[in-house]
């Protein structure tokens, strides 16, 4: 299984983003997607997620309303708006053969993780 995370980069506060996340090896229709975030000297912290057979979604209150997920054929996406400086991080997506979750520990594949910086 693979997971590979890309779409990171540098952006001023108040742009935007979109990360990709491409998912090989296994069929993921029955599968929750997630997408987390860690910040230096911080613990990963969930973001979003989305189930992929029906697209049930649910988000972190600090970036419900600005960042959406959403799934298309072997990607999930995170579309990011009005960032923030704090949303600072190293973001990963991960996979998990239990469905929906918002817990770092139900999941069993990684990425590798793509670095968004939002400068002030």
């Amino acid at each position: 299984v693979q997971l590979q995370a890309s779409g990171g980069g540098l952006v001023q506060a108040g742009g935007s983003l979109r990360l990709s996340c491409a998912a090989r090896g296994r069929t993921f229709t029955t599968y929750g997607m997630g997408w987390f975030r860690q910040a230096p000297g911080k613990g990963r912290e969930f973001v979003a997620a989305i189930t992929w057979s029906s697209g049930v979604t649910g988000y972190s209150d600090s970036v419900k309303g600005r960042f959406t997920i959403s799934r298309d054929n072997a990607k999930v996406y995170l579309q990011m708006n009005s960032l923030k400086p704090e949303d600072t991080a190293v973001y990963y997506c991960a996979a998990n053969s239990g469905g929906y979750s918002s817990r770092v520990r139900d999941y069993d594949y990684w990425g590798q993780g793509t670095q968004v910086t939002v400068s002030s």
